[in-house]
């Protein structure tokens, strides 16, 4: 039997446990090679102290979080956790669903890297954590307005920022795109010259040509 048979076997095995005997579980399941696990938002939190502290799972790390949007959704929004065990060698996603207003619980006393994560999530995605005592944009800029990464968010944002030198500060206005969109037929200005420019002799040369002088 191959390793990548036994770690399939082995991740099956923690995929049947998890679905037999841990209340709140939708499902888990091997997708794509890795073991997914979906659950409810109230029953995060116990979940992922189990996964953390069982020695079948031992997830010493939380690798990172983040979200997934679908706003055809009642509860738009995936919130992905992706756990690696370096002692089992195994990896574990977990997710869960939320919408704008539903907060999903805080994972930061669990994996304190956590808080980078949810910061993040909540800056991009507008989702919220509850427990989490730093919830504050990390990377878009201080009055920023909207979630760059939700469907819906206009790929040119709502404003743009530059610096007034007149004013001596940072100012904020209005997108205003200073040129109409242009069509591009994507076709290479050099499709179908035979020769290039400044390569009329090396052409010459290979076809047995002689070009008029």
């Amino acid at each position: 039997m191959s390793g990548a048979t036994r770690a399939r076997g082995a991740l099956g095995s923690l995929a049947f446990a998890l679905s037999t005997a841990v209340p709140g579980i939708r499902s888990a399941a091997i997708e794509g090679g890795e073991l997914v696990v979906r659950t409810t938002r109230d029953r995060l939190i116990g979940l992922m102290t189990l996964l953390r502290d069982d020695p079948r799972y031992a997830c010493e790390q939380m690798m990172d979080l983040c979200g997934v949007d679908f706003p055809e959704r009642a509860e738009r929004f995936d919130i992905v956790y992706n756990l690696l065990s370096v002692s089992r060698n195994h990896r574990i996603r977990v997710i869960v669903t939320a919408d704008e207003t539903s907060p999903v619980p805080s994972v930061h006393l669990l994996w304190a890297a956590a808080t980078w994560w949810e910061r993040e999530c909540y800056d991009m995605f507008g989702v919220l954590f509850s427990g989490q005592p730093d919830l504050r944009r990390i990377l878009t800029d201080y009055g920023f307005e909207g979630h760059p990464l939700r469907k819906d968010f206009p790929l040119t944002g709502y404003v743009e920022v530059r610096y007034d030198e007149d004013r001596r500060q940072v100012v904020y206005e209005p997108v205003k795109l200073t040129q109409d969109f242009r069509n591009f037929d994507f076709e290479s200005p050099w499709e179908g010259i035979l020769t290039l420019p400044g390569d009329e002799k090396a052409h010459e040369t290979r076809q047995g040509l002689k070009l008029p002088r």
